[in-house]
């Protein structure tokens, strides 16, 4: 992983993943060290944060690095500046660049233009830190992911393509639940299932989320509107009603399910509050591992020997 972008998960092999795994684990243990000393990270957010900001941050200060954070209102990609120009000038004083932008395509742009490392920390494609973290999670709390199914309840989003891309690369079998007008593209789905050939993978895209749940060992949700759909609230909350999950649906996971979520949460639509604080609910686990994962990934890609 050695100075390569990470854009999408499906950029990873799963020799990757088992690697930001295991070093996520060692790290978590106390095993790390200053390996960034002198290394500088800028984030680059059109958007705003507080796990992804702060995890990077902190991750980089705890590998002896720096992280600068740019807002929108000093850079304005594309508007401001353009993307190529903002990628060669960054590229000039960082080392590598961590990017949270509305569009996917803004990423690629940067990661073509730039001649250091570019990180996804989230686009409308995409969010491939998250669901590194999310699969540290599962392997911490079940062992494994072979043999396990991962339910995904609601939008077909960039959570959700990330998801489903990395269970295909550790042979999880992904199922998600999503009303019509909301799937994940076939294109997608094809893909996946292509990764999953070769991992054991099954991948299923249903319309009842009872379907999906049934027998699972993670049950995940994510918000049904996402930053910059707030216009299309009322319409999404019409189309997802029956899609939240409750204890009543979380009753046809397997004894042992894990409830997952990657925040905020708008408690009371996607996800039940009794659900959300109650034993099966590893949530904050989950979002602590974005430091852990975090480190991992940086170390890898910005580390001198990659480690």
């Amino acid at each position: 992983m050695h100075g390569r972008d990470l854009i999408s998960i499906a950029d990873l092999s799963p020799q990757d993943v088992q690697r930001v795994v295991d070093t996520s684990l060692a790290m978590k243990n106390g095993h790390s060290s200053p390996v960034l000393k002198g290394k500088t990270l800028a984030l680059l957010f059109e958007k705003p944060s507080l796990r992804t900001r702060v995890s990077f941050d902190v991750a980089m200060q705890q590998l002896g690095g720096h992280a600068l954070y740019l807002s929108p209102a000093e850079v304005g990609l594309g508007e401001r500046e353009p993307v190529a120009d903002v990628a060669r000038v960054l590229s000039r004083y960082v080392d590598a660049i961590a990017a949270r932008t509305f569009k996917h395509e803004t990423v690629e742009e940067l990661a073509r233009w730039a001649d250091v490392p570019v990180i996804n920390a989230l686009s409308d494609g995409e969010h491939p830190c998250q669901a590194l973290a999310d699969l540290l999670t599962i392997y911490e709390k079940k062992g494994r992911w072979q043999g396990l199914v991962l339910s995904f309840v609601g939008d077909g989003n960039n959570v959700a393509r990330s998801l489903m891309l990395g269970s295909a690369l550790v042979g999880m079998d992904f199922r998600i639940a999503a009303p019509r007008g909301y799937r994940i593209s076939r294109a997608l789905v094809d893909k996946a299932e292509g990764v999953g050939a070769a991992s054991g993978a099954a991948i299923a895209c249903v319309e009842s989320p009872q379907e999906a749940v049934r027998g699972a060992d993670v049950v995940y949700t994510d918000v049904w509107t996402s930053m910059g759909q707030e216009g299309e609230r009322a319409e999404r909350r019409r189309s997802f009603d029956g899609y939240q999950v409750n204890a009543e649906l979380l009753a046809l996971a397997s004894p042992g399910a894990i409830v997952m979520h990657d925040l905020p949460a708008h408690r009371g639509e996607e996800i039940a509050d009794e659900v959300i604080e109650g034993l099966q609910s590893v949530v904050f686990d989950q979002a602590e591992n974005r430091l852990h994962a975090q480190k991992a990934v940086l170390a890898l890609i910005l580390g001198e020997e990659g480690a």
